[in-house]
C-alpha cells in the first residue's frame, strides 16, 4: 500500500462544496478495527444535514471495498475480505479512499454481488430493517410508508411485502409506478401540505404508519392508525404524543441506525450484520431489488453531495473510487 490516502474533509463552510481534497497518512488500524480501501462510497442525506460533526474529518457513512489491514484482536481472516459497512457519524468516514472502522461493523459482500450495489445498501437498507422489527409481524395486515419515495421507503416497502403486509404509500405521484412495481397496493399524494387536512380515507385504517418525513409530518399522521397502532418515525421524532390519553393506546417508536455505534453492544452488532449479510445475499439472488444506480468519479463527490441536497435527480449516487496500489 501507499503511505498517503485521499480524502474529502469538512472544515466548515456553506454545504458540500466546501468539503477539500487533502492528501493523509495512512492510518494504521487501532485495536478492534480494520482499514478497509473503498472502491464504492454510498450517499446518503444525513452525510450533508451532519456536517458539522465532521470538523476536521472525512464525512460520509456507507462503503464497500476490501479489508487491507487489521488491528489487534481483528481475525487475520478478514484480510482482503470484500466487505460493506456502515460507520459511525463521529469516525472518519468513508468519504476517501480508505476508512478505519470497527471490524464488527462489517459485513461480506456475497462473490455474485457487485461493490456498486453493496454500497448502496447500508444505510437505507439497514434503515427500513429496523423501522419494521419496531412492529410484531402480522401477515395481511396493512400499512402506511409515507415519504416512501426516498432510499428507505425502497427498502422498507419491500421488506415489508416479503413478510407479508399489505403496503400503502404516500409520495409524489413520480415514485408511484416504481412503487408499485415493488409491491405497492395503494397510492396517496405527499407529503401532506401544511394545513392540510388527513383524508377520510386514511383516518383510523392502518395497522402501522411508517413515516420518513419530519416528526411534525409524523404526529399528523397519528390519526391514520386504529386502536393499539403503531407510528414509525425515521426521519426526526414526536414532539407529543399524537393521541390523549387511553383512548387508540398507540405505540410510538423512532429509528436511528447510529444508535448501535454508541448504545449497542456486540450482540446488537452481530444480529444487525448479520441481517445485513442475509438481504445482501437476497439482493444477489434477486430476492429484492436495488435502486437505480447513478454512479460517478471520486473527484466530483461534492458536487454529487450538493445535487443530493436538492435532490434533483432520481435514483442511488454511488462514488467509485479507482483503485490505489
Amino acid at each position: 500500500m501507499n503511505n498517503d490516502y485521499q480524502a474529502w474533509v469538512w472544515h466548515g463552510g456553506d454545504g458540500p462544496l466546501a468539503l477539500q481534497a487533502q492528501t493523509r497518512p495512512l492510518p494504521q488500524p487501532a485495536a478492534g478495527e480494520v482499514l478497509v480501501r473503498n472502491s464504492a462510497i454510498g450517499l446518503n442525506p444525513v452525510d450533508w444535514k451532519v456536517l458539522d460533526m465532521k470538523v476536521g474529518k472525512a464525512p460520509g457513512v456507507d462503503g464497500a471495498g476490501v479489508v487491507v489491514a487489521v488491528g489487534d484482536g481483528v481475525s487475520h481472516s478478514w484480510l482482503g475480505q470484500r466487505v460493506a459497512y456502515h460507520t459511525s457519524l463521529k469516525r472518519e468516514g468513508s468519504f476517501a479512499t480508505h476508512t478505519p472502522l470497527e471490524a464488527r461493523a462489517l459485513m461480506r459482500i456475497p462473490v455474485n454481488l457487485s461493490d456498486t450495489l453493496a454500497a448502496a445498501f447500508p444505510c437505507p437498507a439497514l434503515t427500513a430493517w429496523q423501522a419494521l422489527e419496531k412492529i410484531p409481524s402480522r401477515p395481511g395486515e396493512r400499512l402506511l410508508v409515507s415519504g416512501a419515495g426516498g432510499s428507505v421507503g425502497h427498502w422498507l416497502v419491500q421488506f415489508a411485502r416479503a413478510r407479508g403486509f399489505v403496503v400503502d404509500v404516500m409520495c409524489h405521484e413520480r415514485h408511484r409506478k416504481a412503487l408499485t412495481a415493488l409491491g405497492a397496493d395503494g397510492w396517496f399524494p405527499g407529503p401532506l401540505a401544511d394545513g392540510a387536512e388527513l383524508s377520510p380515507a386514511l383516518r383510523n385504517y392502518y395497522f402501522a404508519t411508517f413515516d420518513a418525513v419530519n416528526g411534525k409530518h409524523s404526529q399528523r399522521l397519528g390519526d391514520t392508525l386504529r386502536a393499539n397502532g403503531h407510528l414509525v418515525s425515521i426521519q426526526d421524532r414526536t414532539d407529543s404524543w399524537p393521541c390523549p390519553p387511553f383512548g387508540r393506546a398507540l405505540s410510538i417508536h423512532e429509528v436511528a441506525l447510529g444508535a448501535l455505534h454508541f448504545h449497542g453492544d456486540e450482540r446488537d452488532w452481530r444480529q444487525l450484520t448479520r441481517q445485513g449479510e442475509q438481504l445482501l445475499e437476497d439482493i444477489a439472488d434477486g430476492t429484492f431489488v436495488s435502486e437505480a444506480i447513478i454512479t460517478r468519479d471520486f473527484t466530483s463527490l461534492p458536487e454529487q453531495l450538493e445535487a443530493l441536497k436538492h435532490r434533483n435527480f432520481s435514483g442511488k449516487l454511488i462514488i467509485q473510487v479507482k483503485e490505489t496500489s
